[in-house]
């Protein structure tokens, strides 16, 4: 499978994986302090998720670094060319969900280091033990001619430095106490496949209006020690990773500073369940994102049963987001509930942090209070601060209930949907949406609009702005939607 010794091919319930013969520096090349090897190889059409090439690490090493490159020869139309990922795991080896992982930076960099006190970007700085060490290599697809690389590893001798303690974010800013807060809860930063810095996006978050954000670099936790001085009073920063698998993203929100949450498998490995359960465990809430997106490997195809959210709009609005509403919608229909949120996803200009955002009520705005509230669906989503919504059903005894809440009336009483808007598009609709599908549409305008309906005739209400139409029959797209109110069909307690 390469033209590299291989020693063993793995099977093992997670993906495919291919280990090669060991890179030793016994009779390495010696430049100076360093000691420079470089394998080569090629990988078929075919070839497993994974390729593990060891390194063995004398000890005495300061530094280690990588390069690596591959060749992209011609394909024919409509058939994928060369794309290789990589990534660095210590001498604790490669075990799905063990502790060696050090780093991975995908396709974003050709090289990077690690040291006991600094690391490229994606990469987590500490001791380098000696024993073996593996890069990792990831075969995201292959041409038919098949895919030769070239890894280069350089070893540089000396005493290492001590390793900096990481400073994370505060779990808690001012806030405003009970309050609707705006957040953008899927961001990427130099740390994975992003072009800003921590610090930058800070910057944009803040001029979008945002109260919090959400760092979420691919596959790895390496941006977390990062932002703690963009955090401050007027901004929250909740910490997670976009774990990318092969068949679905997911991201991990809210997580404990230093959480890492293994993607090395797919959906017919059976293993996601035991990563969502890690999520919580680590206090974060587990998210799959663009589950409709049209990207290799992007779409989601692990199922709902373990999701506490789902992002169904991410970055400018696109029929696959469209895509993704219907599918929520549908499940709503079925009696499956599961929270709505919307991010920008965003990576480098022009790239718009906060478009879209998520408003949740949040007791105050700290960590544990907007997760509770996105868990509860008590949120909305809209394509910019501009755009504001209220969104309450009212029975006829004045008995209200909010986004993510349950109103429980006789089944044929009367019951009010009443959706407030701020910054309505010009010329745009608002629509009220059931079970049953759309069962009211009026001009989109600044100001209140009213439908009245039954728990009899709706399990669920909720609210949607939209911009005028362009390309029918779609529907324009979203300024705005909410997560729905429910109805009961019952007695309401004595007040």
């Amino acid at each position: 499978m390469t033209t590299a010794s291989r020693r063993a091919v793995l099977v093992t319930g997670a993906a495919t994986a291919l280990t090669l013969g060991s890179v030793s520096f016994a009779h390495a090349a010696e430049n100076g302090d360093d000691l420079v090897r470089t394998v080569t190889g090629t990988l078929p059409p075919g070839a497993p998720d994974f390729v593990y090439l060891p390194v063995d690490l004398p000890p005495g090493v300061r530094e280690l670094r990588v390069a690596y490159a591959y060749d992209r020869p011609a394909v024919p139309a409509g058939t994928q060319g060369n794309a290789l990922d990589i990534g660095l795991f210590d001498q604790r080896g490669t075990a799905l969900g063990g502790r060696g992982f050090r780093g991975w930076s995908g396709g974003a960099r050709t090289e990077f280091f690690v040291r006991a006190d600094d690391a490229t970007p994606g990469y987590v700085a500490g001791p380098l033990h000696a024993g073996t060490w593996y890069v990792a290599l990831a075969p995201y697809t292959v041409a038919p001619q098949g895919l030769t690389y070239t890894v280069t590893v350089t070893l540089r001798l000396g005493p290492s430095a001590p390793t900096p303690r990481p400073a994370y974010p505060p779990e808690r800013a001012r806030g405003r106490g009970r309050d609707w807060y705006r957040g953008d809860c899927h961001l990427h930063t130099v740390h994975s496949d992003g072009r800003r810095t921590p610090a930058e996006v800070a910057a944009l978050a803040r001029a979008a209006g945002l109260d919090f954000i959400a760092g979420t670099e691919h596959n790895t936790h390496s941006g977390h020690g990062a932002w703690a001085g963009s955090a401050g009073d007027d901004l929250l920063i909740l910490l997670g990773e976009e774990v990318t698998t092969r068949t679905g993203h997911v991201l991990a929100l809210g997580t404990d500073p230093g959480t890492f949450v293994d993607w090395r498998y797919r959906a017919r490995d059976n293993r996601f369940g035991r990563f969502a359960r890690e999520i919580r465990r680590a206090g974060g809430l587990v998210v799959p994102a663009h589950p409709h997106a049209t990207c290799i490997g992007c779409a989601w195809q692990f199922g709902f049963g373990d999701a506490d959210a789902v992002e169904v709009w991410n970055g400018p609005y696109t029929p696959d987001d469209e895509v993704s509403l219907a599918g929520w919608d549908g499940a709503l229909a079925a009696g499956r509930w599961t929270p709505a949120m919307g991010n920008s996803d965003a990576h480098r200009d022009p790239d718009r942090v906060g478009t879209p955002q998520t408003v949740v009520l949040a007791e105050e705005l700290s960590r544990e209070a907007i997760l509770d509230g996105l868990r509860a669906g008590r949120s909305y989503v809209a394509e910019s601060a501009a755009v504001s919504l209220d969104f309450t059903l009212t029975d006829g005894r004045g008995r209200s209930a909010g986004l993510g809440e349950r109103l429980t009336v006789p089944a044929d009483a009367p019951v009010t949907a009443r959706l407030r808007v701020t910054g309505a598009p010009e010329g745009g609709t608002v629509r009220f949406v059931t079970d049953q599908g759309v069962l009211f549409t009026t001009q989109a305008r600044d100001g209140a609009a009213e439908w009245t309906t039954t728990a009899a005739n709706a399990a669920y209400v909720r609210a949607e702005v939209r911009h005028p139409v362009t390309a029918p029959p779609l529907p324009g797209a979203l300024a705005a939607f909410t997560n729905p109110v429910f109805l009961e069909a019952g007695q309401p307690a004595a007040r």
